[in-house]
């Protein structure tokens, strides 16, 4: 939307003087103070993305801030400018070399000493005026997500006096600053001293250093952790397993266990050797035990006759080993890594030993090879810790990822499944992967990186190409690693790799899990995502907290691949196998700027259209999936899952599992789990799934909870339960309600498919002859019933609007919107793309964005999201100004909702824009695809609040090209990964020697 005086003008009113007044909500003030999601990087892209230039004069900058930002300043079309000093000696040399690469920025330098620059505004020029954020906000990563902040967004038009305040202030900064360089960067990297805050706690992660004087103390996550444990142990139960995420501190948290649960001896088992010293580095800080009391076992070393025995599983699975242990040798037997426990020599120790206490730890509990670990274990999940919770805690170093189009050659062929070796270790490819790399890599700091390729010919002919190549002017070092080199070798390499011998490791898959290198600052991933676990394994390598290390750079190549679709899926945790969920993800990711703590996500504009194109084809909802995800969900809990077990586990959504058979119980039966319902039984359910269980209206399933407990209702009654229970209730949506439980709601031609779930009879509502007999007699199917129940209302209450209306930015189907709007029937079949209902004065909106091609001359409507706020829409052909239903629609007497799908590829869904008022009507003329024209009539559609730009900007651009259609994706499942590490504190805490913003930001 433009800025122009009548919008400011309203906007000004509503935000200064009226709250009440009507606007259009695009340039209010407002108070941006980085909570409930409303942060500071939120608004800063907003306003980038509608800006033709910028000018941000901030006093500190951190390369993290940066590194947030580089994906949306590169794709900036206009020219920037930042103003920053070297105040304080916040700004290090590493963000002054971070800024300077930014192409299309002009950065400024105030560098007087004597000069206490400390300003923090954000100006943004349009057409026709300037935006501006002020406040206390500078340009780091936590002021602009995490800080409580106080800044103030306005706008104002060219002629307006702060317009004329503003640019003089820039002048003046401008007249007295110098262009940033590289020889004056160099100067200040030799001169430049590390701000330094003394007496806050100072976090050591399992890696770190540790004197006599120090205490390991749990964190917070750890501490709810081992109270589970202990719950467990309490309750007489002698296995339990923790789920956590890689680099989160498994080895403290078991250190930690052991510590409270002081055993008379304990044993733990590691699949690798370099492991154990590692291990028993850790248990000895927790400890502070004598050194005597830990001992090794693996090879040619046998130390087993100790308190503290760390063995290798190659060593102690030995039958000549293991037969000299005693079962009740160990009281506390502790397993690393025990997704591997489905290997003989695992189960051979585990059957063996009778220890009074057996923990397994592990990232990934989701097995392919039909292993059980919960079942192991007893169904004993103690604690779980994912990796987008381990992030939020800031147990893990933070990582920016950027998703990067992958080489295209001259003939226009992209990188894709089929790539050929050839193509793949092109000089132009080698080219392009170190152009990628000098864009997004951190700058000013050597280079720990991991590179994981497609096959073993890549990593070892890119290393030799690489190793002929510079990368920011020094010679690249690089090095080659597989499945076929020694462990001696690989771990010499690692170790050259952590000294700065090595730049990178190009590997296949070797180091997915297994290895601990802390000062990994960069994952460059060379092939396609065939798993989201593989994925989140080789994200987790570089996720390890170091000294020196703020965060993770990764670099994904993005070709033109099938399973694009697992990297959204990878990256934020969702295992929903619903492509809703995993769309809204993507575009949420992007207008916040940041996912889990202060992580961000951004991909160029052709990869973000690979991912929602293979999104588009991928069949998430496959029976092999499902199956598999099933499989898992009753290895955890022990028994047959019911629904509710997969919403509460937040896991497969229980709508998509339920709709796959068209019931749950089809379902079951279909994997041979259950016996086939009775037909009685199955229409029954049908309509329950088919119609309430999505939970987008909780009103049906509040009847039919009231009916089930308490037998038949009057009509007051049901009036006062949903009362009772915050929803409204007006007749028409009683009304409604009820014909949707007696399926009066559904077309007569779909009747025999379903059987009412209610009768009413006057003021009498109870339940329906059929369902009561099926609930008299069918224990399953009251089963059934109940848990589809408590999974609607558990869905009403955590996903959608618990007042039964649309949320904007959900998607729903026609016959959603029939239902919500309280209509008489599905009318789905004739609302084509939109139609008046007198009876409750609503109009729906039906807008395909891009159509196909095949869409014929007099429905190829040209509707177009003009800005976030408006669209430009067409009715049906052969209709005028005086056609009643669009009488009805011009002189808005009827509500306007707005339901907009990007293309047919994303099915039958619709994103909800929401309410809109007519204006602007025009009769014009359209082609009739004969030569002739027909009327139609086109206005503007101005929404009640403009839509987030993240989601515009999905709608409005058009599919990326690439050369061959992706055929459907059809991946069988298992998923998810993530838990917690130690803070030590040091002494006494002191005061902060410092300014308060500078101790603050670092700090922070």
């Amino acid at each position: 939307m433009e800025l122009t005086s009548t919008a400011v003008g309203r906007d000004t009113l509503f935000g200064f003087l009226d709250a009440d007044a009507p606007s259009p909500r695009q340039f209010q003030p407002r108070l941006i103070v980085n909570e409930d999601g409303d942060t500071m990087l939120r608004a800063i892209l907003h306003e980038l993305r509608r800006s033709t230039s910028f000018v941000f004069s901030v006093a500190f900058v951190t390369p993290g801030a940066v590194a947030t930002l580089k994906q949306a300043l590169l794709d900036y079309a206009g020219r920037g400018t930042i103003i920053t000093s070297t105040y304080l000696g916040f700004n290090s040399p590493q963000a002054f070399e971070e800024l300077a690469a930014l192409p299309g920025v002009d950065v400024l330098l105030l560098d007087d000493p004597a000069e206490a620059f400390h300003a923090k505004g954000y100006l943004f020029r349009q057409p026709t005026g300037t935006a501006a954020i002020i406040g206390s906000s500078n340009l780091t990563e936590s002021a602009l997500q995490r800080n409580h902040e106080w800044n103030l967004r306005f706008s104002a038009l060219d002629g307006g006096n702060i317009v004329h305040q503003l640019e003089a202030v820039v002048a003046r900064q401008v007249a007295r600053a110098r262009t940033l360089d590289q020889d004056w960067i160099d100067a200040y990297r030799r001169v430049w001293v590390r701000p330094v805050t003394h007496g806050a706690p100072q976090l050591i992660g399992p890696a770190g250093a540790t004197r006599a004087s120090e205490q390991v103390l749990p964190n917070a996550m750890q501490v709810e952790a081992l109270e589970q444990i202990d719950l467990l142990r309490s309750a007489g139960e002698r296995r339990a397993v923790v789920i956590s995420a890689t680099g989160t501190g498994k080895t403290i948290l078991a250190a930690l266990d052991v510590r409270r649960a002081a055993p008379r001896r304990m044993l733990f088992v590691v699949h690798r050797e370099q492991i154990l010293d590692k291990a028993i580095s850790e248990f000895k800080r927790v400890l502070n035990a004598p050194d005597e009391d830990f001992g090794k076992w693996t090879g040619g070393v046998r130390q087993d006759n100790r308190r503290y025995v760390f063995a290798t599983i190659q060593t102690i699975s030995r039958a000549d080993n293991l037969g000299t242990i005693s079962p009740d040798a160990f009281d506390y037997v502790l397993i690393d890594e025990v997704h591997k426990a489905g290997a003989r020599t695992y189960r051979r120790v585990i059957d063996h030993l009778s220890p009074d206490f057996l923990l397994g730890m592990t990232a990934t509990p989701e097995r392919t090879d039909g292993f059980d670990i919960f079942e192991l274990f007893d169904h004993n999940v103690a604690y779980e810790i994912r990796l987008q919770k381990a992030l939020e805690a800031d147990m893990l170093a933070p990582f920016h990822y950027y998703g990067v189009t992958d080489y295209v050659d001259a003939n226009g062929e992209v990188i894709d499944d089929a790539s050929r070796l050839g193509q793949l270790v092109a000089p132009e490819r080698v080219d392009h992967l170190l152009r990628a790399v000098d864009t997004y890599a951190r700058r000013g700091e050597p280079i720990h990186g991991l590179v994981f390729c497609s096959g073993k010919d890549e990593a070892h002919e890119l290393s030799r190409l690489l190793n002929a190549r510079t990368l920011r002017g020094a010679p690249l070092r690089t090095r080659a690693l597989t499945g076929d080199d020694r462990p001696e070798v690989r771990e010499a390499a690692v170790e050259q790799l952590e000294r700065g011998e090595l730049d990178y490791l190009l590997t296949v898959d070797i180091f997915n899990e297994g290895i601990d290198i802390p000062k990994i600052n960069q994952v460059v991933m060379l092939r396609q995502t065939s798993s989201s676990i593989v994925f989140t394994q080789q994200l987790g390598r570089g996720l390890r907290r170091a000294a020196g290390k703020d965060y993770l750079v990764v670099i994904d190549f993005i070709g033109n691949y099938t399973n694009n679709f697992l990297i959204p899926i990878a990256l934020f945790g969702d295992t929903s196998l619903n492509k809703d969920s995993v769309r809204r993800a993507l575009i949420d990711a992007r207008e916040a700027g940041s996912i889990a703590g202060l992580s961000s996500v951004s991909f160029d504009e052709i990869s973000r259209e690979r991912v929602f194109r293979a999104l588009d084809v991928a069949k998430l909802d496959s029976l092999a999936n499902l199956k598999a995800a099933y499989t898992e969900m009753a290895s955890r809990v022990g028994a047959r899952p019911r629904l509710i077990d997969f919403a509460r586990f937040d896991t497969v959504d229980a709508t998509v599992l339920a709709n796959r058979e068209k019931t749950y119980w089809r379902f079951l039966r279909k994997i041979r789990k259950a016996d086939a319902p009775s037909e009685r039984a199955d229409r029954l359910l049908r309509l329950l799934t088919y119609l309430i269980l999505d939970g987008k209206r909780p009103h049906e399933l509040v009847i039919l909870q009231a009916l089930l407990d308490r037998g038949e209702q009057t009509r007051s009654d049901v009036v006062g339960e949903l009362s009772l229970r915050g929803c409204s209730h007006d007749d028409a949506v009683v009304d409604a309600s009820l014909r949707v439980l007696d399926r009066s709601f559904l077309p007569a031609k779909v009747h025999d498919d379903y059987l009412p779930v209610v009768e009413v009879s006057g003021d009498r509502i109870g339940l329906s002859a059929e369902f009561r007999h099926e609930w008299d007699v069918d224990v399953d199917f009251r089963g059934h019933v109940e848990d589809l129940v408590e999974t609607g209302l558990y869905l009403a209450r955590h996903r959608h609007d618990w007042s039964a209306g649309f949320r904007v930015g959900e998607r729903y189907s026609r016959r959603d919107a029939c239902r919500l709007l309280n209509w008489a029937s599905d009318q789905t079949s004739t609302v084509y793309g939109y139609k008046v209902d007198r009876a409750t004065a609503t109009c729906p909106i039906f807008v395909t964005y891009h159509k196909s091609d095949e869409v014929g001359a007099t429905v190829a409507y040209e509707d177009e999201l003009l800005d976030e706020a408006t669209m430009r829409w067409f009715t049906r052909s052969r209709r005028t100004l005086a056609s009643d239903e669009v009488r009805a629609i011009t002189s808005n007497s009827v509500a306007i909702h707005v339901f907009v799908k990007r293309d047919d590829a994303e099915g039958t869904d619709f994103v909800y824009l929401g309410r809109a008022r007519s204006q602007s009507p025009e009769q014009e003329q359209m082609p009739d695809g004969n030569g002739g024209a027909v009327s139609v009539v086109t206005m503007q559609l101005r929404l009640e609040r403009p839509v987030p730009r993240s989601l515009f900007d999905y709608l409005t651009v058009g599919a990326v090209a690439t050369p061959e259609p992706l055929p459907t994706s059809d991946i069988a499942w298992p998923e998810q990964g993530p838990v917690p590490g130690a803070d030590v504190v040091h002494g006494d805490e002191q005061e902060l020697l410092l300014p308060f913003d500078l101790a603050a930001e670092l700090k922070d």
